[in-house]
């Protein structure tokens, strides 16, 4: 296994993105330094699984770095705290709704108008700006566009048109690429101690995305999902087994996404009647009601966009597949994503046209727009399976 060498310090998770990596490098020494070089507000884009996020984050941990020697050691406080989400002045905001709310925003504004209190910087990191809307970016902009002079904005989304206009005009772009396999699964080895043919196997199965080759490398059940869903398309024979497994794809999805959020819903439910005195009664008392049900409602709302996440997950391996499909089928001189189902994939590229291919390709497609849109999950994956037979 050969790739490019991990960058040190705190960009060491970084993998494969050696200009944005150099690009930020660059700036948080000009701000140690006080040189021309830094801006204050920054919009790392890059596809799902290229590490945008862990990008800000080593970012963020580089400006509030310690080391007197070099910048970004990966090794004082001010790296360990900033890469772990528990430093004083670097802020991580996320959503679970489907935009980003002007209830939202108007905190960071608050924030970004306080002095750093032990580091250099006052840094917020914004995942998935793209869901900023009007109002939200409206109300954001103005302290996006001047900021207090030690306050850094860090903005992630999948692409700079994803962005608002008047947002992403503020901001300075470092793009982000989908990474080599060959680096992810060194990442794997290195970082998790994952056994190399494994990493290898998972960093080419989850097409480079990151978390998904991790979670494929460790999770067992990750591996037969995966397996069950690449599966799919030889089941398709009747339009009542297309419903059959459309139903089942989805009740999957279901229980993954309620197994993965469980445990943290039962835990901030518990937080919750503890801070507010509750805690261990056999009811909930009426006074705190109200709040009780304001949590459940957003665990609700945090629990359709995991089994919609995992769901797009799956629908991705059936793109992979269908992309192996038509290597096959042109005779095209690179590897296959799916190389340890080479056999399914080959008897479904002698049991259709280049041109059958590429009409389900587009069907899975349209099923992943129309979850997006916030399409019934049962119906939009219902119409792809009818669509794939």
């Amino acid at each position: 296994m050969t790739s490019a060498p991990a960058p040190a310090g705190v960009f060491a998770d970084v993998v494969g993105q050696e200009p944005a990596v150099a690009t930020l490098l660059r700036a948080a020494e000009a701000a140690r330094a006080g040189t021309a070089g830094m801006t204050h507000a920054w919009l790392l884009t890059g596809p799902p699984g290229s590490g945008r996020s862990t990008a800000a984050r080593a970012f963020a941990a580089a400006l509030e770095c310690e080391d007197g020697r070099r910048v970004g050691c990966g090794s004082c406080s001010g790296c360990r705290t900033a890469l772990s989400g528990a430093h004083a002045d670097v802020t991580l905001f996320t959503t679970e709704h489907t935009w980003i709310r002007r209830v939202d925003v108007e905190p960071l504004i608050a924030i970004a108008q306080r002095r750093p209190s032990v580091g250099r910087w006052r840094v917020i990191v914004v995942e998935d700006a793209d869901r900023l809307n009007d109002t939200s970016g409206n109300t954001l902009l103005k302290t996006i566009e001047e900021p207090p002079p030690q306050t850094v904005w860090l903005l992630c989304a999948p692409a700079v048109d994803d962005v608002l206009p008047t947002i992403r005009s503020r901001a300075r772009h470092v793009p982000l690429r989908i990474p080599p396999a060959p680096a992810v699964a060194e990442l794997l080895v290195r970082r998790d101690g994952i056994d190399p043919v494994m990493a290898a196997f998972a960093a080419r199965a989850a097409q480079s995305h990151v978390g998904l080759a991790r979670r494929l490398a460790r999770d067992e059940g990750a591996r037969i999902r995966r397996r069950e869903v690449l599966r799919l398309p030889e089941r398709l024979r009747s339009v009542g087994e297309a419903v059959v497994a459309a139903g089942e794809l989805v009740e999957i999805a279901g229980e993954e996404a309620t197994s993965s959020t469980a445990e943290r819903d039962a835990r901030e439910k518990a937080e919750l009647l503890r801070a507010l005195g509750a805690e261990g009664g056999a009811t909930v008392p009426p006074a705190v009601r109200a709040q009780v049900r304001q949590l459940e409602d957003d665990q609700k709302r945090r629990a359709r966009r995991a089994q919609t996440d995992v769901l797009d997950r799956a629908l991705v391996d059936l793109l992979a597949f269908y992309r192996d499909v038509l290597v096959v089928q042109l005779g095209a001189p690179v590897d296959l994503v799916n190389g340890d189902l080479a056999a399914l994939v080959r008897a479904a590229a002698a049991a259709g046209t280049p041109e059958d291919t590429v009409r389900r390709t587009d069907a899975v497609q349209l099923a992943r727009e129309r979850l997006g849109q916030n399409v019934a999950p049962l119906l939009a994956v219902e119409a792809m399976a009818l669509a794939l037979r």
